[in-house]
């Protein structure tokens, strides 16, 4: 890969790292919810305290649009990392200036620090360059191991990569070593799953997708739009209407990129939208007038999953259905299953990302049967799109 890791960097006693990590965690009554990106940080901490390391960390929590809000202050998870890192942790109420050097000055080799919010202060969300500078003269190197912030161009996930020799950390390293197998150069035939309410959303995606992979399964409220533009009759089902030339379109591009495109020819259809309501299972041109798809038939989750165990790769994003409510959920739960066996055998590449989607890959049970589950939301969207993330493409830079 063509960027630094952990590995290539040397002792680092009695030196700074700084290094960004996604504290942006969910909270109730002063303590973490969930604690799943505590724990994603930290084999990065751990290496670089074994190699003697200061290790201070940056992140941003909530939106406090360049204010200081104390309840927006990163001291809230102070206890929680410091309980998962199994050793204290030291609070430092600024992120640049004279403070931070003297808080340094105290901390010995393998000791670690959070400092403030990062969003407190204009010049992160401006990518201000003095402001990266100001942060950049506390360190002696920079980490990233903040895929989630990766799409952003800010201070503490781009400009510090600019002042200050950088690495990966090990979970972005992970990541992007998942991203790189799955559509940077996959095994083939590669396929992807693409769900979720709107086209509008994932119009980008999809645009990218055809470009890139063989089979281009597409299921969620926006299979409807594409059925409608193939001249079915959705009934009540959601759909929009008005994106019917944009879905010929994309057909039209998958069919030039030599991708296939999957669409369900049967559907779970329901005259309400609400759980284990009388439905039925219909082809998708018997769909009453008053009736909405809100999930995947059996039979089209059998073709998909034959697709499926012809291919080598597979990029997820999105459930197949309305998977919140039963019985809905059982197309998503199904493919995944077989997505999850084909993986555990050796014969697929899994990577899914997403918040619905990790939700979905949860609730099916496979959540660690898969290659590689991503988190990061927003950031692996645009990885999906083709856009660049700035967080990674300064690590690039020699």
């Amino acid at each position: 890969m063509p960027f630094k890791t952990i590995d290539d960097i040397g002792d680092l006693t009695g030196k700074t790292a700084l290094v960004r990590v996604d504290l942006n965690v969910p909270m109730a009554d002063g303590r973490v919810t969930d604690d799943s990106r505590i724990l994603a940080m930290l084999p990065t901490i751990n290496d670089l305290v074994a190699k003697g390391a200061k290790v201070l960390l940056l992140s941003h929590f909530g939106r406090p649009k360049g204010a200081k809000h104390s309840e927006l202050s990163l001291s809230m998870v102070v206890d929680d990392v410091a309980k998962a890192i199994g050793q204290e942790v030291m609070f430092i109420p600024e992120i640049a200036g004279p403070v931070v050097a003297q808080s340094i000055g105290i901390l010995s080799s393998g000791d670690v620090a959070i400092l403030e919010n990062s969003r407190f202060y204009p010049g992160e969300e401006e990518n201000d360059a003095e402001f990266a500078k100001s942060i950049a003269a506390n360190g002696d190197i920079y980490v990233n191991d903040a895929f989630s912030a990766a799409h952003r161009g800010h201070a503490t996930t781009e400009g510090l990569a600019h002042y200050l020799p950088s690495y990966a950390g090990r979970s972005m390293e992970k990541e992007l070593k998942a991203l790189e197998a799955a559509l940077g150069e996959p095994e083939r035939p590669v396929a992807a799953i693409v769900g979720g309410a709107k086209v509008s959303s994932k119009l980008d995606v999809l645009t990218n997708l055809v470009k890139k992979v063989d089979h281009l399964i597409i299921g969620g409220g926006m299979a409807n739009t594409f059925l409608a533009a193939r001249g079915v009759n959705v009934g009540k089902s959601l759909c929009e209407h008005d994106l019917l030339d944009t879905a010929n379109k994309i057909f039209d591009a998958a069919d030039k990129a030599n991708c296939t495109i999957h669409l369900p020819y049967d559907v779970v259809v329901s005259k309400e939208f609400k759980a284990n309501p009388p439905h039925r299972t219909v082809n998708v041109h018997e769909i009453e007038s008053d009736e909405m798809a809100l999930d995947v038939g059996a039979s089209a989750v059998e073709a998909l999953g034959d697709v499926l165990k012809n291919c080598r790769t597979l990029v997820w994003n999105g459930p197949m259905g309305a998977f919140e409510m039963e019985p809905f959920d059982a197309a998503t739960v199904a493919l995944a299953k077989i997505a999850a066996a084909l993986t555990q055998e050796g014969s697929l590449t899994s990577i899914a990302g997403g918040g619905d989607t990790v939700a979905a890959m949860a609730h099916a049970g496979v959540k660690d049967q898969l290659s590689f589950i991503s988190t990061a939301g927003g950031a692996f969207l645009e990885w999906m799109e083709g856009k660049p993330l700035p967080g990674v493409d300064a690590l690039m830079q020699d």
